[in-house]
């Protein structure tokens, strides 16, 4: 069942997550400081997000179907304990995300109706979004360098062979 055209699915789809959850990331960054980029993003960020998170338990997954058909390591094992430690990340990412997307979306809608009433409890939001949205997708984005170091290491060391 985890296997595209007679390949494991997991490498195939781990690609998905190396390349969707650093590209969330930076969209979640560059939307919380440029509000220029913000409007151009809009709905795609939340989207990437979303998409990135739905192939990270895919990925995991995968991974697990291909664990049990090659030999135990440490490093196996320290790509796997990593590897669960993404998904909380990922939603994090998301929730970061979708909450960006809302709440600059209803602030420009309030704005549209008033002309710019209760701006200094806004800017202290955005400040905040600004700063939990770096501090995830930084957190993030690590999680999943961490996960592919040791997952390489584990497909590339001498230690995969089962002779650690």
């Amino acid at each position: 069942m985890w296997q595209i055209a007679g390949l494991p699915a997991h490498p195939l789809l781990v690609h998905a997550v190396v390349v969707l959850i650093p590209l969330a990331a930076l969209m979640v960054v560059v939307g919380s400081v440029w509000p220029a980029a913000r409007r151009r993003l809009g709905i795609l960020t939340p989207i990437v997000a979303l998409v990135a998170l739905i192939f990270v338990p895919l990925a995991k997954e995968a991974g697990e179907a291909l664990e049990r058909q090659v030999p135990e390591s440490a490093v196996l094992e320290r790509h796997t304990e990593l590897g669960d430690q993404l998904l909380p990340w990922a939603i994090g990412l998301f929730v970061v995300a979708a909450g960006q997307w809302l709440w600059f979306r209803l602030r420009a809608r309030r704005a549209d109706r008033r002309d710019g009433g209760g701006r200094a409890g806004g800017r202290v939001a955005t400040i905040a979004i600004a700063i939990v949205a770096i501090v995830v997708a930084g957190a993030t984005t690590f999680s999943v360098v961490q996960v592919g170091d040791s997952g390489a290491r584990a497909v590339w060391s001498s230690g995969s062979s089962g002779s650690d």
